[in-house]
């Protein structure tokens, strides 16, 4: 087990694939809310479970007595989410893998986890997330981020800015030096030839990938 790697269960839909098995061996576990529920799926036991608990029932909450609870109240100024994260770092996360984090009745949850990821890569941290059939990335300026998908699997780089000197390789709409203009289209549903590489010298972004999205093959 890894001590610097820690696995958030948040409370969006997470649909249990081999890449997301390997993906969570070996980190720490630490619960938000509902994401308990994944833990059931996963076959994981979190070391720790946060949160107000207004979307745990009593039969979730009596499958795990043995796991240390930390109650929260309803009205508080940060989600259930964060605080997990928070917890995470406290106990010396370098690697945060967000699992449950895209999709679900919460949209505005769903987004929020996006912002905190670039927040958190902007600060040094490793970050991924996930619904087990899409995988979400965040990097940072002067950086590159290399991933292993199969070829023919579907992804975009999402701007949550203008970006310069985005260059994308190894995929079929490949980029060097480009500039995307905030709101642009223009990297959406790109195709991998099999491991990809992205990089940009300023802004924020989000690679998103749907590794067993073969579609574009």
């Amino acid at each position: 087990m890894s001590a610097n790697s820690f696995t958030l269960l948040l409370g969006g839909n997470l649909t249990v694939t081999d890449r997301l098995r390997a993906l969570t061996q070996g980190s720490r576990v630490i619960a938000a809310d509902s994401g308990m529920r994944h833990a059931i799926a996963l076959g994981l036991t979190p070391e720790l479970w946060v949160g107000d608990f207004d979307s745990s029932d009593a039969a979730l909450i009596g499958r795990f007595p043995s796991v240390e609870r930390r109650t929260y109240p309803a009205s508080k100024a940060v989600t259930d989410g964060e605080i997990a994260v928070a917890e995470a770092i406290a106990r010396g996360a370098t690697r945060l893998i967000f699992a449950g984090a895209l999709g679900g009745e919460r949209s505005d949850h769903a987004l929020q986890h996006y912002l905190n990821a670039l927040g958190l890569v902007e600060d040094g941290y490793e970050v991924v997330l996930t619904s087990g059939e899409e995988e979400a990335y965040p990097f940072a300026e002067e950086s590159e981020l290399t991933l292993e998908l199969p070829k023919g699997a579907l992804f975009s780089v999402l701007g949550f800015t203008t970006l310069e000197g985005l260059t994308i390789r190894n995929a079929r709409y490949p980029l060097k030096d480009f500039q995307l203009p905030f709101g642009s289209s223009r990297t959406i549903s790109n195709i991998a030839e099999g491991p990809i590489a992205v990089s940009l010298s300023r802004g924020r972004a989000m690679l998103l990938t749907r590794p067993y999205d073969l579609s574009g093959a």
